[in-house]
């Protein structure tokens, strides 16, 4: 079951957040929060395959949805991630219809791409139900179950979302809204009329091709004005960001 996509059906919001710690540890312990994902940052956190194979594997038994934010538009960046059993990819960066359509390639099975195939952990190396039930109902589950996110952060993506979002074998878009409002002239104006215009399109745009929204918030204030104005999702945070505060505040209360 993708939790993600579940909600989504059902109409229900989902709140993630983004880990930096590169911890299976600290992956399990977000499992005891309540979430129902975890973003795995390889854009700007530096992970290697191990790592980011044992970070799944938490989320996994912690009964989190492990999503990879991949730090290039290539086949094995799509692929190591997949076979290692993420349950979505957000895909940075992302300029224009023809890269989309390069990921598709990529991330999805026939007929909608040509990802490569092979028993690997995301179908317990052959001996999950639906490898059990063979080859075509594995590679329909996966289709259908693992989530191919673009992020619109550039003015590209902007200018192109309605037929990035309407995209064939595209489950969603994701908003960074700090890259998005650099690009669109206003850095960190997140609520300019300029980016509330941007992600209204955004919003309008994937609810025309039947897709979940997804938006980084940087705290539970944005999150709930995001998800009010139409978003699926909210990614709430970065786990090291929170780790600061937290003891930033303890400390301060016990000095006085």
């Amino acid at each position: 079951m993708n939790r993600i996509l579940e909600k989504y059906r059902n109409g229900q919001p989902s709140v993630g957040t983004f880990t930096h710690m590169r911890s299976p540890v600290a992956v399990e312990a977000l499992g005891t929060a309540g979430l129902d994902y975890v973003i795995l940052d390889t854009e700007h956190c530096v992970q290697n395959p191990e790592t980011l194979a044992d970070c799944i594997t938490a989320a996994d038994a912690a009964g989190l949805d492990a999503v990879v934010r991949i730090n290039a538009i290539s086949r094995e960046a799509v692929l190591r991630p997949l076979d290692l059993g993420a349950k979505g990819l957000i895909v940075p960066a992302v300029e224009t219809v023809e890269e989309v359509e390069r990921l598709v390639r990529f991330a999805k099975f026939p007929p909608l791409g040509n990802r490569g195939f092979c028993p690997t952990r995301d179908g317990l190396w052959g001996f999950d139900d639906a490898s059990q039930a063979g080859s075509e109902v594995y590679m329909d589950r996966c289709n259908r179950q693992t989530l191919l996110i673009p992020q619109c952060e550039t003015a590209g993506c902007l200018a192109h979302i309605e037929q990035i979002a309407a995209t064939e074998g595209v489950d969603g878009i994701f908003v960074g809204p700090l890259d998005l409002s650099i690009a669109l002239g206003c850095p960190m104006e997140l609520d300019s009329p300029r980016m509330r215009a941007a992600l209204e399109r955004v919003v309008a745009a994937c609810k025309a091709a039947g897709k979940l929204t997804m938006i980084f918030c940087g705290d539970t204030a944005a999150a709930k004005a995001r998800l009010a104005a139409g978003f699926d999702s909210a990614a709430l945070g970065l786990d090291v960001l929170t780790l600061i505060q937290s003891y930033r505040a303890m400390a301060k209360e016990v000095r006085g």
